[in-house]
């Protein structure tokens, strides 16, 4: 399978690697910069190393590659840069990374004057490369969100004017999939369809995650040839996250015996057995708590989710919808700061050696998926924070 079969993101970047390819082997020509548009890194970095492949020696690359900011790096002495021959190399590449100094207030002339005279007459033996990853391109550009397109319009009527445009758009699920399949098969390895959908799918289509875990996958079934779903299941861990979430879905709709059972199957499809019982603990905390803050935000869409959740504290893409449903079942703050006390409750047990944690996780599901009585306490004894 080749670049140009797969859909926007994956045939922009197949013909400007073979644009590269064909320069860099002398059979094709070069334009005298690229503006690599959007924020899919999986993308970007494919596009990066056709070419530092294509034009970068490796033993002369302190003098032939250059990576600068606009942000500490005036666009002036970028220009100067890639004027100016080195002595030491035939050839220069530069990436220029935060694009969006270009764009901020202010008409920014004088800089697209230095631009424009540059690129009137520009020095054959250097590559300009413009890091444009401050936009989002969707899989379907028709979806882009207005201020993206107007960035993007700006991109195209500015450095688009002289230099080739490669549109780094997110891949769709049904793309990934394809190069999940590709890839494997390159290893000698077949991934099977189901496979190869809960791959994509617990990952939420973000490849660089899929590419990881993918080889993750082909380490770990070296010599058999074969990926299945189990694999999938025992290895990633979203699809891990993922029966999570049916069991805090099942607590939330109050669906006791449907959460007493996927607490099993969490349990009993775990190597470590209840052993694994602080870790379950841990992703449950994690998740009333996003659920929590949900509900104090008054979080309506998965596009406001990722404001009001910060770096590091976010679920992956495929739960976000499922999550806020999931926070809106509680009628109140009150609620779901119960469940948080009970898991607390739960943790102190936990961590006292109890003969039997899974009667511990058994209880606490229980009371979680169950109505409050009123009047009720989850605690006997001393308050407990779970913040952090």
């Amino acid at each position: 399978m080749t670049g140009s079969r797969w859909g926007a993101g994956f045939s922009a970047v197949g013909r400007f690697v073979s644009e590269i390819e064909a320069a860099g082997a002398g059979k094709g020509s070069l334009k005298p910069g690229y503006v690599l548009a959007g924020d899919e890194i999986f993308l970007l970095d494919r596009c990066r190393e056709a070419i530092l492949k294509a034009f970068v020696q490796p033993d002369l690359r302190d003098f032939c590659l250059s990576d600068l900011d606009l942000s500490s790096t005036p666009i002036f002495d970028v220009l100067d840069r890639a004027q100016t021959p080195s002595l030491m190399a035939p050839f220069q590449v530069i990436f220029v990374r935060n694009v969006r100094h270009l764009y901020t207030r202010g008409a920014k002339k004088d800089e697209f004057a230095a631009l424009n005279r540059y690129f009137k007459s520009p020095n054959p033996q250097a590559l300009l490369v413009f890091i444009a990853d401050f936009l989002r391109i969707p899989t379907d550009t028709r979806r882009m969100e207005m201020d993206d397109k107007n960035r993007f319009e700006r991109l195209t009527e500015t450095l688009g004017e002289h230099c080739g445009m490669v549109e780094l758009a997110r891949v769709s699920e049904e793309d990934a999939m394809r190069w999940a399949v590709a890839t494997a098969q390159g290893a000698d390895t077949k991934i099977e369809p189901d496979a190869a959908r809960e791959l994509v799918d617990a990952l939420g289509a973000d490849m660089m995650l899929i590419a990881s875990e993918l080889e993750k996958l082909l380490l770990y079934t070296f010599g058999r040839g074969r990926i299945t779903l189990g694999d999938v299941e025992t290895m990633v861990l979203a699809a891990k996250q993922r029966s999570l979430y049916e069991l805090t879905d099942a607590i939330s709709s109050r669906n006791t015996a449907r959460a007493l059972a996927l607490l099993h199957g969490l349990l009993n499809s775990s190597d470590a057995g209840e052993d694994a019982a602080i870790g379950h603990l841990y992703m449950l905390a994690r998740t009333f708590r996003q659920m929590l803050v949900i509900v104090e935000k008054n979080v309506r869409d998965s596009r406001a989710i990722w404001q009001a959740l910060w770096q590091g504290f976010r679920m992956p893409p495929f739960a976000a919808d499922d999550l806020i449903r999931q926070a809106r079942r509680y009628k109140s703050r009150r609620e779901l700061t119960r469940a948080l006390r009970l898991i607390a409750r739960a943790d102190l047990e936990l961590r006292s050696s109890p003969p039997d944690k899974r009667l511990v996780l058994e209880r606490l599901v229980y009371d979680l998926a169950s109505e409050p009585k009123a009047g009720s306490s989850p605690w006997s004894s001393a308050q407990l924070s779970f913040e952090g």
